[in-house]
């Protein structure tokens, strides 16, 4: 096949690759020098959809409504756009080889790309439960959610079980939205994880009970403390119940496993420098390749904040790190730097009627403030973070928009904290005086 060649190639078709198409636009690139190679058969969108909007029994959201870079209240950026800017959006490719000595990328239909600028943008795959042998994982129905294809089998799975039964295995993002949104759509509900509480890499105890007795409280039977060890399946092949490591046994028209992720960078194993799982890059987001630059959930890099070097998987980072390594990258051919990139980590979940941000770091102590009772009307409640006496990290549930922006405010300037109780007693007036 013939060989296709130019200036600049993303490798990877998800959030990143949207934002950075945006920048590469506004740093005037030229027709035909980008091409961004996507596995995905349509242009990047708003991943966050799909376990939210997507999933609405009524009034869902669908293409081309969230394509990037409507997420961040920018431009939405239709598959003509590309067009327009003369951008090459190669779907549907898979790149099965990099060899970033002599630049060429190679597709699984043997298609071959050669570039001068290299952005990685392949993201996380999601883990499965037939990756560690799980006894009947591979029975129909049992479901994961990472791509628009994903949410697509799903969302025929919730058709086909109508008011079925449905089993979320996973207590982080995925399970908490994914419980909420099949309970939306009039499922009973089960969520199993065996953690001791919701979220746990995030929420303390404090918050988790908050969230837990909410579900609950939506018709959510929550199961801590297990994992699911296998699957039973009718003469469908369709599955039909979960068997837990505690001996219990779940009858399930649908399960659905959010067992976390890992970045997807084999295609670049002994080539780069890796750290800490991901892909070693700098500020800027270069990698120890020249020319080669890695963005998003792939990248290990120099926390500024902090002082040390982080692997983040979120979207906020995700658009953030690909606008940073284009500029960077335009600066570089110019012989220019740019400021370093300065990033305040940033989380946040929509669930039911519930909306929480959290920003900075969670360590330290911890304090809860307001009103997190789970039966409330309105609930509104926050937690900071306590590292030296400096205030590190804020979450905050129900928040107002300058009460969200409140709250980033403080863990951006860590002021100091008198007192653990005093905090705790002042809740967001704290912030709202920073």
């Amino acid at each position: 096949m013939a060989n296709k060649s130019f200036k600049y190639v993303i490798v990877g078709g998800g959030v990143s690759a949207g934002y950075a198409a945006r920048e590469f636009a506004k740093q005037g690139v030229q027709p035909g020098e980008l091409a961004i190679i996507s596995k995905e058969g349509v242009a990047p969108y708003e991943r966050p959809a799909l376990s939210k909007a997507y999933l609405f029994p009524e009034g869902a959201a669908r293409l081309p409504g969230f394509h990037t870079c409507v997420g961040s209240g920018g431009e939405r950026l239709l598959p003509e756009w590309y067009t327009e800017k003369g951008i090459n959006l190669i779907l549907n490719t898979e790149i099965v080889k990099a060899d970033l000595a002599s630049k060429t990328l190679t597709s699984a239909a043997g298609e071959t790309f050669t570039y001068k600028f290299l952005i990685i943008a392949t993201g996380s795959t999601t883990l499965k439960l037939t990756d560690f042998g799980v006894e009947g994982a591979s029975a129909k129905n049992i479901l994961y959610l990472r791509d628009i294809d994903d949410a697509d089998k799903l969302v025929e799975a919730i058709k086909a079980k109508k008011n079925g039964t449905a089993v979320v295995v996973g207590g982080g993002y995925i399970g908490l939205e994914l419980s909420a949104v099949l309970k939306i759509n009039n499922f009973d509900v089960k969520m199993v994880y065996p953690e001791p509480w919701c979220m746990p890499r995030l929420f303390t105890a404090g918050i988790a009970a908050f969230y837990e007795g909410y579900y609950e409280k939506k018709g959510v039977s929550i199961i801590k403390g297990t994992v699911a060890s296998g699957f039973t399946s009718n003469d469908n092949g369709e599955v039909k119940e979960v068997k837990l490591k505690d001996g219990r046994v779940l009858e399930a028209d649908i399960v659905v496993v959010g067992v976390g992720g890992r970045p997807l960078i084999n295609l670049f194993k002994g080539q780069v420098e890796e750290e800490k799982g991901g892909i070693k890059t700098d500020a800027s987001f270069k990698t120890s390749v020249p020319d080669v630059y890695a963005v998003g959930d792939v990248a290990t890099f120099p926390m500024k904040l902090y002082g040390d070097i982080r692997r983040v998987e979120h979207v906020d980072h995700s658009r953030k790190s690909a606008e940073q390594a284009v500029k960077a990258l335009f600066a570089s051919q110019q012989g220019k730097e740019i400021e370093a990139y300065d990033y305040l980590p940033y989380f946040y979940s929509r669930s039911f009627d519930l909306s929480w941000q959290f920003y900075g770091d969670n360590v330290g102590e911890t304090v809860i403030f307001g009103d997190h009772d789970p039966s409330s009307a309105k609930p509104k409640f926050g937690s900071y973070w306590i590292k030296e006496g400096k205030v590190v990290g804020a979450f905050l549930e129900g928040g107002a928009p300058e009460e969200n922006q409140a709250i980033a405010k403080v863990a951006k300037l860590q002021p100091l904290a008198s007192s653990l109780d005093a905090l705790a007693k002042e809740g967001l007036e704290f912030a709202s005086k920073i």
